[in-house]
């Protein structure tokens, strides 16, 4: 009797995961293509960056007002959402691993399979699953976070005009290892970045719980949390996790589009082999770019993450009650 329903919690959680996850990227496509024009970047993305260094106005991203003008009179909207395809194709099943993952680590841990118990657990716990979850859902779907990346870092003219001339590209060039490429710094980054969401997110829901129930004054037992409440524990959850991980997802960047074609008008591209290793890539961007290197696109991608975090978190909850709802 025990697997059935097992069995069922877990589509019901993938589900909702990736429906989530799907509403969540497609919301926020313009500021993940800004955010990764400045990353891909080795020209300095900041006007001040250019005078401090000397350097003549070769950059093509400047500043992220000037990158949204940029892109726009160049490529016109959907220049905004370019690369969601693979982007929705690599966040659908990331999140539908993520949360199913998480559940099922968080019933482990509990002993309970309802959500509201899972709240109770030790912070500590809330971040070590929610990092578990993070490494098993990027394994999972990181092909088409590389393929994201490589479509989205390009303008007009395209070097890849889709999807598919892009992967056969990347396996003719690197093989089928290529596809992971940079998968090292992203699991690196996505245990303290998945760990914070999830263990910021359950602290703040705590938090805004027991607030709750400090103001009701009535005997109801029920202190669940408004749209609005879950909105901001998703938000600030989404923030703190960005703001900590960047630089880690700029080396990731880097990684991924190291020796593919880049457009000269783009600037300067990755070069093959450029950097042995994450700690050398770390060290080669500091020497050559300062610490600003690491957290060019800063600015578009905590923008980025905070209403992310929100849509993802809201559009689960609500998702997973919805289909518990129709289910049961």
């Amino acid at each position: 009797m025990e697997d059935p329903r097992q069995l069922r919690r877990a589509l019901l959680d993938a589900t909702a995961g990736a429906i989530s996850g799907g509403i969540s990227r497609t919301v926020t496509s313009p500021l993940d293509v800004i955010k990764i024009r400045f990353q891909v970047q080795l020209e300095p993305t900041t006007s001040l960056a250019l005078l401090r260094r000397d350097l003549s106005g070769s950059a093509k991203y400047t500043g992220m007002s000037q990158a949204t003008k940029e892109i726009l009179r160049e490529e016109g909207l959907p220049g905004f959402w370019r690369g969601n395809v693979p982007a929705l194709l690599m966040v659908m099943p990331y999140t539908a691993i993520q949360f199913a993952v998480l559940h099922k680590l968080k019933t482990i841990v509990s002993g309970s399979s309802k959500t509201v118990e899972h709240l109770n657990l030790s912070p500590y716990l809330s971040y070590i699953s929610g990092g578990l979850a993070g490494c098993a859902a990027t394994v999972g779907s990181y092909p088409f976070d590389l393929l994201r990346t490589i479509l989205a870092s390009q303008g007009e003219p395209k070097v890849y005009p889709n999807m598919r001339s892009a992967l056969f590209d990347i396996i003719s060039t690197r093989g089928f290892r290529g596809l992971y490429a940079g998968l090292s710094p992203t699991l690196v980054e996505i245990i303290p970045y998945a760990g914070l969401q999830f263990g910021t997110y359950d602290t703040f829901k705590r938090w805004n719980m027991a607030w709750n129930q400090s103001l009701d004054t009535s005997s109801t037992t029920d202190h669940s949390l408004s749209s609005f409440q879950l909105f901001i524990c998703g938000l600030a959850a989404g923030t703190c996790a960005k703001l900590v991980c960047h630089p880690l997802d700029v080396v990731k960047k880097r990684f991924q589009v190291e020796g593919l074609q880049r457009h000269p008008k783009y600037g300067a591209r990755v070069d093959q082999h450029a950097y042995k290793n994450m700690c050398d890539a770390i060290r080669r961007i500091l020497q050559s770019e300062g610490w600003h290197g690491l957290y060019k696109g800063i600015i578009p991608s905590t923008i980025k993450a905070a209403p992310a975090g929100a849509v993802t978190f809201v559009a689960y909850e609500f998702t997973s009650d919805w289909l518990e709802s129709i289910s049961s």
